[in-house]
């Protein structure tokens, strides 16, 4: 079989700017959809928790989905398989932007969900396999590029748009953007063609895989303080600052640079140290960050300060990401799809436990607080895989 390095650099940069598109339509899509929650609740005439539901039908999306497109998608070629799945994220988008109702929006997110965890993790996986093997993990961190850069441009722009022009250019900037990217990939990305002899059960295997399990679990639950402190980070500001109406977005700015910056050396110190030694390092860094932030409340400039921390100290999915490629053998789309589901699970964990924390009256450090609980059995979960794995060579043998 033909390997992505085959067509040269300037093609394998090419492809790579085209799956990196794909990302920071994806990020753009999920994360305004958060800002945009007050303009469409009000357009439709429903609750802010009512307006709620979309944005957890898009995560209920991505966990449902990440299975079912690995599966699909096993056969095909990648650069098709991705395409497609980027062609139906623009559609669904689209579709979001222009049918009426609360029904017909929260569907359509669903839907729009379903590609997420298999288009991310499969552009990681060919960006990395492309590479040689000791620079994996910066190829898979330049696919996650687009999806941090899009919380510094692409998310404040659709906040603009959906301000300025009505809250449905907001997920009409995606979809488009989708759709090149789309485009894009057919066009540059190398052909390589697929395996006919993969068997979906052999995807179906990484469910079974105990090495492939375990990362989840630290991805699911450690994950989940970055979460649980981000979720409620402009709440707090309003709540306990007189900050100026611009240090919102410019909050929401700092943490796509913080994530950028963080994606960028999450790749180089995983290349450096290994997925695992590199996962203890950001676990390290998430919980100093996490308690920053719990210090920093009440001081406007200062939690637009942690804002940026907080996300350059949470580059997990680099290290994770690179680690379920070494162990989840011949399941290899599964794995890396199910990382994103299980990233966007801690996203449903951690804002759920920090809130039942402000709702007992802990006070708006407790986010904070909940964040490093969270982090540190992040990194328990992960010592015990270690041990569990050192305990059982045989599970390295089952992988391959």
């Amino acid at each position: 079989m033909t390997t992505a390095t085959d067509s040269g650099p300037v093609s394998l940069r090419n492809a790579i700017l085209a799956l990196a598109l794909g990302a920071f339509a994806v990020g753009t899509s999920e994360f305004s959809a958060m800002g945009l929650l007050p303009y469409y609740a009000a357009d439709l005439g429903i609750s802010d928790p009512q307006a709620g539901h979309v944005i957890s039908a898009y995560a209920l999306g991505v966990v449902v989905g990440a299975p079912i497109t690995s599966l699909l998608g096993v056969r095909l070629p990648r650069r098709r398989y991705l395409a497609a799945l980027m062609a139906f994220y623009g559609l669904m988008n689209l579709l979001a932007a222009v049918m009426p109702g609360l029904m017909a929006l929260t569907a359509m997110r669903f839907l729009a969900g379903l590609p997420h965890g298999g288009f991310l993790g499969v552009a990681m996986l060919y960006a990395a396999d492309a590479l040689p093997l000791g620079q994996r993990a910066r190829g898979a961190a330049q696919v996650m590029l687009g999806l941090t850069v899009a919380n510094t441009v692409g998310v404040p722009l659709a906040g603009f748009l959906g301000q300025s022009i009505g809250w449905r250019w907001g997920f009409a900037l995606p979809g488009v953007l989708a759709l090149a990217s789309s485009w894009l990939i057919l066009r540059v990305a190398p052909r390589v063609g697929g395996n006919p002899d993969a068997r979906p059960l052999d995807e179906l295997q990484a469910l079974r895989n105990p090495r492939v399990l375990w990362m989840l679990a630290v991805g699911s639950i450690g994950f989940g303080g970055l979460f649980a402190v981000y979720a409620f980070l402009t709440a707090a500001i309003l709540a306990t600052t007189q900050a100026p109406s611009w240090s919102i977005p410019l909050t929401l700015a700092m943490f796509g640079l913080g994530g950028t910056f963080g994606t960028w050396g999450a790749g180089r110190v995983t290349s450096r140290l290994g997925p695992i030694r590199a996962a203890y390092v950001s676990f390290a860094a998430m919980a100093i960050t996490q308690a920053f932030a719990s210090f920093a409340v009440g001081n406007w400039q200062l939690m637009v300060l942690s804002s940026f921390l907080l996300a350059a100290g949470a580059g997990l999915v680099i290290p994770l990401q690179t680690r379920l490629m070494d162990v989840a053998g011949r399941a290899q789309n599964m794995a890396a799809a199910m990382n994103h589901a299980a990233f966007n699970a801690a996203n449903a964990l951690g804002p759920f436990l920090a809130g039942l924390a402000l709702a007992a009256g802990w006070g708006w450090r407790a986010p904070g607080l909940v964040g490093i609980g969270l982090t540190a059995a992040g990194a328990v979960i992960l010592t015990l895989a270690v041990r569990h794995e050192r305990a059982h060579p045989e599970m390295a043998e089952h992988a391959e």
